[in-house]
């Protein structure tokens, strides 16, 4: 089994997770968690699903993944419109902790811990989103970065399928290089907007495109790792009940992706 930047799937058996000015430090400290969080790996292994047990099909993971999202869509969307744009640094606080405590303990994932997970960071996003939106030129940002991310995460899915791209060791620990140093990145522009104000990682000129752009760049190939590793997962009889554990891996993932998209748009629109 390859190894894989996403705290989920680096538990999956062997073959046999203020830009621009108005953004704010609440988003910078969104998207430097979250890159953390999506490159945190522990090393539990599952094995393959026992003789009483349905090994996991990929209906099983498009099921689970499709739900999840279309929860965090959901509760992001009420957020957003209902105002409660208060609730969106808790509700992250809380779903990173839970980020956490499922990439140490991945027998803990099921419907109600990674749905709670999808549903707090769907708050968190649509909050966050809802807060631009209340700027005249942002109007619209939320729905276009969330377009953004499926398109996204679409275009890898066949880039993946059509092997464009072969994930092969070699690939792998390049990826995985990549993303600690975007966790790196990450974090050091999140200082850089909490004592920095103004300073060009994160005000909006062409250097904070750049490395926003960058980034995206890597969460969009990390994806190729996670559905390698699902891909895995089913060749190799893993338990169905891990579709859960697969499918709370690639939603941390797109949350990532969401984060970073939404903060490229808001620099694009900024004055």
């Amino acid at each position: 089994m390859r190894s894989t930047s996403n705290p989920a799937f680096r538990n999956l058996p062997s073959g046999q997770g203020g830009g621009y000015a108005s953004f704010g430090n609440q988003g910078g400290l969104m998207g430097g968690a979250t890159a953390y969080a999506d490159t945190r790996a522990s090393q539990v292994g599952h094995g393959r699903a026992g003789s009483g047990g349905r090994p996991i099909t990929i209906d099983d993971i498009v099921i689970r993944t499709a739900v999840s999202g279309g929860l965090a869509i959901v509760a992001g969307t009420l957020t957003a419109l209902s105002g409660l744009y208060i609730l969106a640094l808790p509700a992250f606080l809380v779903g990173i902790i839970l980020s956490f405590a499922l990439s140490f303990k991945p027998n803990w994932a099921n419907a109600g811990t990674v749905l709670a997970y999808s549903a707090l960071m769907g708050v968190a996003l649509g909050g966050i989103a809802g807060l631009l939106e209340q700027i005249d030129n942002m109007r619209g940002i939320g729905f276009q970065a969330l377009l953004g991310t499926v398109g996204v995460f679409v275009g890898m899915l066949i880039v993946y399928k059509t092997g464009a791209v072969k994930v092969t060791p070699r690939f792998t620990k390049w990826m995985i290089g990549a993303l600690i140093g975007v966790v790196v990145l990450t974090l050091a522009r999140f200082v850089g907007e909490m004592f920095f104000p103004g300073n060009p990682m994160s005000s909006g000129g062409a250097l904070s495109i750049l490395i926003s752009l960058v980034i995206i760049g890597v969460a969009a190939f990390s994806l190729l790792l996670d559905f390698d590793a699902a891909d895995q997962a089913v060749r190799g009889g893993a338990p169905a009940k891990f579709a859960w554990y697969i499918a709370f891996g690639l939603m941390t993932t797109l949350v990532w992706l969401y984060i970073e998209i939404l903060r490229l748009l808001s620099y694009l629109r900024g004055d």
